[in-house]
Formats: structure tokens, sequence, C-alpha cells
């Protein structure tokens, strides 16, 4: 039997398995470079203008910290610019789906059960690597196709595309890695989400303090200096297919040096007895949860950091465009143009935190398919109760992660301005704004959970079409009731000179109401349905 048997049949199951959740991360990673490149084209469409922003850019060591440096004053090398963070979700999708394919596999018993049939010792790996490769490539397609389609060089387009695709090629297999070296999937995915840290560490290092050395050491870093559109050094694209190959030829023989199911690091042993805070489902979610919350709030924090020094700049940078300044005022509101971009940047970290709603929400449908959820509901806890104690973190959770948000970026605005007492609150309260809208999807997520059980990734769906209308919408002037699906378009702009809480009532009152009906729903079916 070869080493890659059954490697076929393992690259279907994955493809049915994540028919909808694959596609969803493919398609909406593609189309953002397309909204990026479609904007700057309407909004400067003169060299002189492009001129002026680039520069603006370039002077801004907040914005090159968080997006990369900018080569050029094309719409292409600028839309490369406004990219650069696609790369850091890139490679956290890749590596999370390879870690999905393999640990959490073996973690659930399932890995086992197919061990039994004729499968060959590479096989499991192998088809996780294939499926997240081909996904990769794929993307990295579509995002040169959408960029021609804008009018950009095709060169400078697939250049771009292929720097995107490998950094999620790297990733993936570091992911592939990490599922090697512990027993649990949540270890796997903090070593390799720390491998992804240290890396936009090292870039963000060499980018703002201009020391080229420390971002040639970051596979983020690799990206960027491809410089699309501006020279396309093909040559940088050999780093990460070298990096993969090397990561790839440690991965392949730790993965038949132990045991299934056992990790090559030791695990961590606990204590003998369990402590009175597991005594109850609240317990068991809140250990269940913390990880999550610390590590999101932990990013969140740092991205805030950076998002609220560079408001000041930001705005400066787009005095003089009065298509731009349309723009970022209809996105952020009308108070100055540093409070527009806050209040856009704010906007996005609401879709963010409603991604981790949807994901503490979805931890239910994982515990009852995993077989943990039944056993429990088998003592003295009640459906009531077990259900409420993985909703009260979905609805916790984005609070926490917007406030630190908040609070992180009025900190560093507030210095820049001089008035960190006056703008530590507000962007606090600009953060929480974007809660309820929030709360509705992860809502959405707890009532398709308890009535279709099976249907409840189609929540991440529905993010995927909030994060185009509110990237699209504003720039391609779409129809406003096209934008009213969303409900971050109800979102009031707090930062503005007037705004009502009316919207924000209704947007809560919609989320309890979507969260009591999956309550409903989820007592009256059978558990576990698979």
């Amino acid at each position: 039997m070869s080493t890659l048997t059954g490697t076929r049949h393992l690259v279907r199951l994955i493809l049915r398995r994540d028919r909808v959740l694959l596609p969803l991360w493919v398609l909406v990673l593609a189309v953002l470079p397309m909204s990026y490149a479609t904007s700057f084209f309407e909004l400067f469409p003169t060299a002189a203008e492009r001129a002026a922003y680039a520069a603006g850019t370039a002077r801004n060591p907040s914005i090159v910290a968080l997006l990369g440096p900018v080569y050029g004053e094309s719409v292409g090398a600028l839309t490369a610019q406004r990219g650069g963070f696609l790369l850091v979700i890139i490679a956290l999708a890749s590596l999370l789906t390879v870690i999905r394919h393999t640990r959490t596999e073996e973690e659930a018993g399932r890995r086992e059960l197919l061990g039994g049939t004729v499968l060959g010792r590479y096989a499991g790996l192998t088809a996780a690597l294939l499926v997240t490769y081909a996904a990769n490539l794929l993307l990295g397609l579509l995002t040169a196709a959408g960029l021609v389609a804008t009018g950009l060089p095709a060169a400078g387009s697939l250049a771009y595309g292929l720097a995107g695709a490998l950094v999620g090629v790297v990733f993936a297999t570091v992911g592939g890695l990490a599922a090697q070296l512990t027993e649990t999937a949540g270890g796997a995915r903090g070593i390799a989400i720390a491998v992804l840290g240290a890396a936009f560490a090292l870039r963000l290092a060499g980018d703002a303090a201009e020391r080229e050395w420390l971002s040639w050491l970051s596979p983020l870093g690799w990206g960027p200096r491809i410089r699309a559109y501006e020279g396309d050094r093909w040559w940088v694209l050999a780093l990460p297919v070298v990096l993969s190959a090397l990561l790839a030829a440690v991965a392949y023989p730790l993965s038949v040096r132990r045991d299934l199911g056992a990790g090559l690091l030791p695990p961590r042993l606990g204590p003998a007895t369990a402590g009175e805070s597991l005594a109850g489902p609240f317990g068991l979610a809140w250990r269940l949860h913390r990880g999550q919350i610390l590590w999101w709030s932990v990013g969140f924090g740092l991205l805030g950091l950076i998002l609220g020094g560079a408001a000041k700049a930001a705005g400066s940078s787009v005095e003089g465009n009065p298509q731009l300044e349309q723009i970022m005022t209809r996105i952020g509101g009308a108070s100055g143009l540093a409070e527009a971009y806050l209040g856009a940047t704010l906007s996005l970290a609401g879709l963010a935190a409603a991604g981790y709603g949807i994901q503490a929400a979805l931890r239910m449908r994982s515990e009852e398919t995993d077989g943990r959820a039944e056993p429990l509901l088998a003592t003295g806890v009640t459906r009531t109760r077990w259900l409420l104690s993985h909703v009260l973190f979905a609805l916790v959770g984005p609070a926490v992660v917007l406030a630190v948000t908040g609070f992180a970026t009025g900190l560093t605005y507030g210095i820049s301005v001089h008035d960190v007492p006056g703008e530590l609150p507000r962007m606090v309260g600009a953060g929480l704004a974007q809660l309820p809208a929030a709360w509705v999807l992860a809502g959405l997520a707890v009532l398709l959970y308890g009535l279709l059980p099976r249907l409840a990734g189609v929540a991440w769906a529905v993010l995927a079409v909030c994060v185009l209308l509110g990237q699209l919408g504003a720039v391609l002037e779409l129809s406003q009731w096209l934008l009213d699906l969303s409900p971050f378009t109800h979102t009031p702009q707090v930062l503005g000179d007037h705004w009502h809480a009316t919207p924000l009532w209704l947007l809560t009152a919609v989320a309890l109401l979507l969260a009591t009906t999956g309550l409903t729903a989820f007592r009256r079916r059978d558990v576990p349905t698979t």
C-alpha cells in the first residue's frame, strides 16, 4: 500500500465538508482587492492626486506598519499596499483550514475511524494541504482576474494574486506542522497563530522603522516586496515556495513518528480533580471560551493602537480630494475626516466582532457533533442552561473585543491630539455602538443552530455579505434597500454631530428575538443531530 493511498477520497471528503466555508473565504478575499482598485480609480483620477495620497501614506509610520510600504503612485501600487493586511487574513484562513482537517479530525476521533480503512500514512496531511493549496491558487487567480477587469495591468495583477496565494501556502504548511506537535486542536492553533503573529510583528517592525532586513525575515514581508505593478520582481515568489517545501519536509516525517491522536510535545497535565469553577455549564463554557476571548482582545487591542495612531494623519491625507472626503464622511461620520476614518475602522472592528460572536455561538454545534454535548445533557444540566452558557459568551465576547479596540484606539488617538481624557470614552462608546449589529449575527447563528443545525454555517455567509456591502456599498453607491440588508448599515455614527440611540435598541431587540427563537427550537429537537 502506498503512503498516499486514499488521498483522493479524503480530498473529496474535505471538499464536501467545506463546500460552504471554503468558497466563502476564497470569494470574499478575491473580491476585496478589486473593490480597492475600483475605489482608487474613482477617488484619484489624476496622477497628481495619486502622488499626494501616496506621499501622505508613505510618511505615516502607523499606516505603513499596518498595510506595508507603498512602492509607487499608480492605482496598482496603491491597491497592492491597501491590500497588504489581507495577507494576514489569507494566512489565518489557510492555517485554520489545515488544522481543522488534521488535528481536529484526530481529536474528534474521526481520523482513527478512517485509519481503519485502506489509508496511507501521509494521506490525511496530504489531502488537507492539497485542498488548501488549491484554494489559495484559485484565490490568487480570481484576484488577478478581478484586478485585470478593473483595468490594471495583467502582469502586476498576476504578481499580486500569486503573492497572496503563496503566503497562504506557507501558512497552510505551518498549520500542518503545528498539527503534529500537540494533541489538541486548540494547541495547534495557538502555535500556528503565534508563528503568524511573530511574522506580522517582524514585518511591522521592519516597515515602520524602515529596516528592510527585518521585513525580509517574515513571509508576510515578501508579498509587498514583489512590488506588483512597479517592477514585478518575480524571483521573490521562489522564497515562499522554498520555505513551504522545507516546512513540509519536517511535517511529513513527524506525522509518522507519533501515535495517532498524540502530539510530539508532551501534554501539560491538569489537576487530579476539577475545581469548583467547573461545577456547572457556565464554568465549563468559560473554560472553553476564555482562550479565544483573550487572544482576540490582545490582537484587536494592538490593532486599535495602530489605527488610533494613524487617524490624525489619515484624515490629513485626504484633504483636498472632494470625492474621497464624501466617501469617508458617508462611511464614518460627518465631524471631521479623522473621525470619519475612525468611524470606518471601528465599523470594520464591529464586523470582526460579529465573526467572534458567530464562532462562539457555533461552538455549540461542534460540541454536539463531537459527542460532548449529549453526555452533559444526560446529567441534571438542562438544555436551556447549556445553551445559555455558550450564548452568554457569544454576547459578552464581542463586547469585550470592541471595548478593548475602542480603548486602545482612543488611547493613541487621544495622545496624538493631546486629549486622552476626552477621546478615550468617545472611542470606547464608538466601538460599543457596533455591538448590537454584531449581536444580530450572533443571534442568527443561535437561531440556525437551534432550528436547522446543519445550516448553522450559513451565518458565515451572511457575515460575508455584510462585509461586501460595507466595503463596496458606499464606493459603488448601491441602492439603499440593498445596504439596509446589513445590520451594520443601521448603526449610528456616534462620532458625528447628531445621532439617535433608537436603532441600537431595535438591533438589540432583533438579536434577542433571534436567540430566543433559537433556544425554543433547540429545546424541541433531537440531540445530537448529524
